[in-house]
């Protein structure tokens, strides 16, 4: 039996039922999370950071049909990641890991780790400690106020977040791993110096660095880039 529930199950998400790599080493479900608190431009879940109506026939189900649907195939699953938009933004978020650990399912977190007391609150009990955690770093941790939605670029330093958070995944002792986008031509959020800013960050985890490939950008300008 399940505790009594108080997240918000009619909470709009979408569902990719089978992933083959979005957790390794492990068969998983995803759970996207509409909403994020920051405006990359070259983000390709435009409909999740912006979700301007968020309807079942356009692809959104709520999040109790999604755990119906993961624990009709708990037996097929290795794991569930839980991603977005940004997952760590969900005021259920320990609750939710708890119910899907119940399952005997493992738990990955996709964040951009602009919410380090949410994690340090995860990380810190049993029963809401992810398996595994997947951190984005972006660009350097003095740029990501450009990343800041523009109504919100007074708030606390988000590189300093950043910064913060990283460093708690990398005492965690939970499997875990940093990613970066590279990109071309006049994009330089992710340059040589970026670089070198970044790598602290990382430390000696696991750090991969994939080419920037457009399509349905936040910023549609970006759609004209070209992969490394």
């Amino acid at each position: 039996m399940y505790k009594t529930i108080t997240m918000d199950l009619k909470k709009p998400t979408v569902l990719r039922k089978t992933s083959f790599i979005d957790y390794p080493g492990r068969i998983s479900a995803v759970i996207f999370f509409p909403g994020c608190n920051l405006r990359c431009p070259w983000c390709h879940n435009r409909e999740l950071v912006l979700f301007p109506e968020l309807k079942e026939d356009a692809g959104y189900i709520t999040l109790e049909k999604a755990l119906a649907h993961i624990e009709k195939r708990k037996k097929l699953l290795g794991g569930v990641v839980l991603s977005g938009g940004e997952p760590s933004l969900f005021p259920g978020i320990g609750e939710l890991i708890e119910r899907i650990k119940s399952l005997g399912l493992a738990v990955k977190i996709d964040t951009n780790g602009l919410l380090p007391g949410v994690l340090k609150t995860l990380f810190g009990a049993g029963q809401t400690r992810p398996d595994y955690v997947a951190m984005d770093l972006k660009t350097s941790p003095r740029r990501y106020v450009d990343l800041l939605p523009e109504n919100s670029r007074a708030a606390a330093d988000p590189g300093e977040a950043v910064t913060r958070s990283a460093a708690l995944i990398r005492a965690s002792g939970i499997p875990h791993e940093f990613r970066s986008l590279e990109f071309t031509g006049d994009h330089t959020y992710f340059d040589e110096q970026d670089r070198a800013a970044l790598a602290p960050l990382a430390g000696d985890s696991t750090w991969r660095i994939r080419p920037f490939v457009p399509g349905n950008c936040l910023d549609p300008s970006w759609n004209a880039g070209t992969a490394l």
